[in-house]
């Protein structure tokens, strides 16, 4: 009998967690011939969402939780869930109800067809403001530009994962993590399914713009060192007019001579080129931080507490 994980990182969701334990385990009891776990990830919490899952494990032991210490983010609480699920296959989905767990039953269909990657599509993006839509649309555009893998569009970490990309998401342990990326960096055989987003049932998400902004700077730095060729490129561009622009003036100085003018251009100039080296810098510095965290050897994450002691990998 084949064993499903469902990976569920949460972060204050208090809310929407009995609704969502309501509905997971309709589809557990509804579809007996799997062995079924459910990882919950609570994020570094500040509200009562440990307490309701601890709640909800009493009356049913195929829930498990791990407790990070403080919240490192939805990446690295994946991968804290890649590390312990036993599952043959698991199931990543968002703990707001978003993603409707009866998707999951056709991710599993293609799975047992021998996909081992079947991820879930938008249709739509719901009621997200026409900003969110259109920066979203205009990320996914750049990314497609700069990547050299394959970039998915609307697509998110809603998706069945093979043991096989499980295992090998659980051996890239750098800590800037853009795990987005890493789904079609590690390959596998992929499978795309469309389903419905939802809204979310109660509360609110908890990605601002800033992080949103942050996110997708980590997607462009972890997915490409375009950014730093772009530099180069632009530098070497506008060294190659600034030297045509001094060939001009100088033969322009000798044949009819020059008056002394041009101070406005000349402050343009030099403020043009002063914002080309500090960008030029700016993406020097993005590169450049991420070594210096990756140097640190830091752990990805620390776990506070946990129902299930044990890694995957030492079951």
């Amino acid at each position: 009998m084949k064993k499903i994980s469902i990976i569920i990182p949460v972060f204050n969701e208090e809310q929407s967690l009995n609704d969502l334990y309501t509905a997971v385990n309709s589809l557990m009891n509804d579809n007996t011939e799997y062995i079924w776990e459910v990882m919950m990830i609570d994020d570094g919490s500040t509200d009562h969402s440990l307490q309701i899952i601890k709640k909800i494990r009493e009356t049913d032991k195929r829930i498990s939780y791990i407790h990070l210490s403080r919240n490192f983010g939805k990446e690295n609480a994946m991968l804290a869930g890649f590390d312990y699920v036993s599952g043959d296959c698991a199931i990543v989905m968002d703990a707001d109800l978003q993603h409707p767990p009866y998707v999951i039953m056709d991710m599993i269909k293609y799975w047992q067809q021998g996909y081992e990657d079947v991820f879930a599509k938008r249709k739509s993006r719901g009621k997200e403001s026409l900003i969110r839509k259109f920066s979203t649309k205009l990320y996914y555009k750049l990314l497609q530009m700069i990547a050299h893998d394959e970039v998915l569009v609307d697509v998110g970490d809603f998706r069945l994962l093979d043991r096989k990309c499980i295992d090998a998401l659980k051996n890239i342990r750098e800590t800037q993590r853009y795990t987005k990326g890493l789904y079609s960096w590690i390959g596998f055989k992929k499978h795309q399914i469309f389903f419905e987003q939802k809204e979310r049932i109660t509360g609110k998400s908890s990605f601002s713009y800033i992080k949103l902004i942050n996110l997708a700077i980590d997607g462009i730095t972890s997915y490409s060192i375009m950014p730093l060729r772009l530099s180069s490129i632009i530098g070497i561009f506008v060294s190659f007019i600034a030297f045509l622009y001094m060939c001009f003036v100088i033969i322009k100085t000798i044949l009819i001579g020059d008056p002394v003018q041009g101070y406005p251009t000349l402050i343009i100039v030099i403020l043009f080129l002063g914002g080309l080296q500090l960008v030029s810098i700016g993406i020097i510095g993005e590169y450049l931080g991420r070594i210096f965290y990756e140097t640190k050897n830091r752990p990805v994450y620390i776990i506070s507490e946990i129902s299930n002691s044990t890694p995957a990998s030492a079951q």
